[in-house]
């Protein structure tokens, strides 16, 4: 089995509200530095079987066709590779224990009783 990963990018000449708004939030949080921000897609596809140059033709006809719009958004295509994909997924498993330990839980959060909130 493959992974074949689709990013979908706005085109340099088209607007990013999104990516804007995300650049104003960050100086807002504390993160100084970023001069531009531009948000987009990410397709992880599992293909079955070998991957072949037929195989991956269709994986770009699909991000042609359905993945982006290749009028505004440009696109990449390409695999990632199994240990990547292993390390990849262990360090998304880390943030997400790191951002959970960072969240205050549900009594920390709640109003005490009697205080009208």
């Amino acid at each position: 089995m493959a992974r074949v990963v689709v990013d979908v990018m706005p085109k340099p000449e088209i607007l990013d509200p999104q990516g804007k708004a995300v650049q104003g939030a960050l100086p807002r949080l504390g993160f100084e530095g970023v001069v531009e921000v531009r948000q987009g897609k990410r397709f992880e596809i599992e293909i079955a079987g070998e991957l072949t140059a037929e195989r991956l033709a269709e994986v770009h006809q699909m991000a042609q066709t359905l993945l982006s719009n290749p009028v505004i958004e440009d696109f990449a295509v390409h695999v990632e590779e199994p240990e990547h994909a292993a390390q990849e997924a262990s360090a998304q498993e880390t943030s997400a224990q790191e951002t959970s330990a960072q969240e205050p839980s549900a009594q920390e959060t709640s109003a005490p009783e009697g205080s009208g909130q």
